[in-house]
C-alpha cells in the first residue's frame, strides 16, 4: 500500500496562503503601494491610481477612512439631492458626496447641503482635509487630492489631481484637528 502525501501538501499550501495574508505585498504605483488591509502610499500626500485615491501612510486614520468612503461612491451617477435622504444612495450630488465621505471618517453625523458645509467645522484650510462650500456647490481637498462632482459635467463624484479654479467665492472649513 502506497503512503498518501496529500495531507502534508495541503498543510504546506494552507500555511503559505496564511503567510500571504499576513505579509503585505508591495506593488509599484506612483511610489510603492501597500496592499494590506488599508492601502497606503508613503508620505503625506494621497496618490491617484486608476481613478482611486490611495491614502498616505502618514495620514490620521480618520483621513484614511474619509478617502476609503469617498472611493466607495466615486463614479456613482450625479443625482440632485443624492446622499441627503439615505447615506447609501444610487447617486450623489456635490454636498451629498462630501457629506458621505466625511461621515465615513466619523466626522459628520447627518448630511449637510453646500450652505451647511460652508459653516462646517473650523474656519480655514486644514492640514489634511479642507471643505469648500458656497450656496451652489461644495467639494473638498483630502491629502492633496480634490473630491468633487464637477470634474466632468454630468458625472458624479470622483477624484482629481487638479485643483479647482473658480470665479465663485467659497468658504473654506476643516474638521477640527485635521
Amino acid at each position: 500500500m502506497r503512503k498518501s502525501t496529500s495531507f502534508p501538501r495541503i498543510a504546506v499550501l494552507a500555511a503559505l496562503a496564511a503567510l500571504a495574508l499576513i505579509v503585505p505585498a508591495t506593488a509599484q504605483a506612483g511610489g510603492g503601494l501597500s496592499t494590506g488591509t488599508t492601502a497606503t502610499v508613503p508620505g503625506s500626500k494621497a496618490k491617484l491610481v486608476g481613478g482611486r485615491a490611495v491614502a498616505p501612510a502618514d495620514a490620521p486614520k480618520q483621513v484614511q477612512k474619509v478617502i476609503k468612503a469617498a472611493n466607495r461612491i466615486r463614479n456613482k451617477p450625479y443625482k440632485w439631492g443624492g446622499g441627503h435622504g439615505d447615506w447609501k444612495d444610487k447617486g450623489y450630488d456635490c454636498s451629498g458626496a462630501v457629506s458621505y465621505a466625511l461621515h465615513g471618517g466619523k466626522l459628520l453625523d447627518t448630511p449637510l447641503d453646500s450652505n451647511g458645509l460652508a459653516r462646517y467645522g473650523t474656519k480655514g484650510k486644514g492640514q489634511w482635509i479642507s471643505v469648500y462650500g458656497n450656496p451652489s456647490h461644495a467639494y473638498m481637498i483630502v491629502a492633496g487630492l480634490r473630491f468633487d462632482t464637477s470634474q466632468t459635467p454630468g458625472n458624479g463624484p470622483g477624484w482629481s489631481k487638479s485643483m479647482r479654479s473658480t470665479p465663485g467665492k467659497f468658504k473654506v472649513r476643516h474638521p477640527r484637528g485635521l
